[in-house]
């Protein structure tokens, strides 16, 4: 293990792709999206096409950073070409402190989400166990954490395209739900498509923005992807659309089966509408999904995290022990220390 040892190129199209996706799709959705709704009504959807609209500019400036010099390994190394230590100093650690922190609560939350099963099994030691786990992956190889997190992606992938298929299949056909039938007219016959005026529309960009936090995952794999020229563009092109399309589809499914003032704010929309075509387990099969969604989070926060820190210290922004890196090209300093702090 030495400083000369090099980040190691195995990441491919595929998995820098599914990183930016499973990053950007998080509990939030399956979870806090009732909430979202009922402030703002249909008005969300245009929430998600500016935001999404934004990030795709955002991920090509990114992408014109990375190609203009691929020997970089993530967007912190141009921050201090271009802006200067200290703000590499200040950017860096306030990005580790984030997801170190979002890490600890989606831990915290595997505990609960495994309760759902195993209510006799202490909230700790499933907290415990799956951060062993995922750090004993992101020590073995980076191509390793790839196919693992490429996993947990496709799996909310697939939540999400199974309930715009069957939320567009209930509106085409209009089959009853509770309250009424399911049609898109429901996105504009119960207070037009701005029912709770400028306030909700705006009030909804919170939730929409932090949606959005870990698109920006695909800066930090510059350094590890194979063939970056011809990778890179591939995600940073692709993702965000891609991203805003889940988004907005979904909501537009919901909505379109059940009005945005009939979805309840104490259970997951994903629930009521998969529950609305008469699957008795949707409660339990959103559980698993969310817990996918914070296996991706905490596993995405392990290489992040290392991988800043490895970024800091080789220009002396963090402890130099920080830029060492074992045999398998991963940072092991940079990676024990994050999994300590979480």
């Amino acid at each position: 293990m030495s400083e000369e040892q090099t980040l190691s190129r195995s990441l491919g199209s595929r998995h820098i792709q599914m990183i930016a996706i499973g990053g950007a799709i998080g509990t939030g959705l399956f979870l806090g999206s009732g909430e979202a709704i009922h402030k703002s009504g249909p008005s969300i959807i245009f929430s998600y096409l500016i935001t999404g609209l934004f990030c795709f500019f955002m991920m090509r400036a990114i992408g014109e950073l990375l190609l203009s010099d691929t020997s970089k390994h993530s967007f912190l190394d141009f921050i201090r070409i271009y802006l200067g230590d200290r703000f590499e100093f200040v950017t860096g650690w306030a990005y580790w402190f984030c997801w170190i922190t979002l890490a600890m609560a989606d831990l915290t939350a595997t505990g609960i989400y495994v309760k759902y099963w195993f209510p006799q099994v202490p909230q700790w030691a499933t907290a415990l166990t799956v951060l062993v786990i995922l750090f004993a992956i992101n020590f073995v190889n980076v191509k390793l954490f790839g196919e693992m997190e490429s996993s947990f992606s496709m799996i909310k992938v697939i939540a999400i395209i199974v309930l715009v298929i069957v939320g567009f299949a209930m509106a085409i056909f209009h089959m009853p739900v509770s309250g009424g039938h399911a049609s898109f007219a429901n996105l504009v016959n119960h207070g037009g498509l701005f029912p709770t005026g400028l306030t909700g529309f705006l009030l909804s960009f919170q939730m929409v923005v932090f949606a959005f936090v870990g698109i920006e995952m695909v800066g930090i794999t510059a350094g590890e992807t194979d063939n970056p020229e011809i990778n890179l563009p591939k995600a940073i092109n692709s993702v965000p659309i891609r991203i805003g399309l889940f988004y907005v589809g979904s909501m537009i499914a919901i909505m379109a089966v059940y009005p945005w003032n009939n979805i309840t704010t104490d259970a997951s929309p994903f629930v009521q509408v998969f529950s609305g075509i008469g699957i008795k387990s949707a409660a339990g099969i959103l559980n698993f999904v969310v817990l996918t969604a914070a296996l991706s989070a905490t596993n995405s926060c392990l290489f992040s995290t290392s991988r800043t820190l490895y970024s800091l210290s080789i220009k002396g922004n963090a402890p130099k022990k920080m830029a060492m890196v074992g045999r398998n090209g991963v940072p092991v300093w940079a990676l024990m220390f994050s999994g300590a702090a979480c």
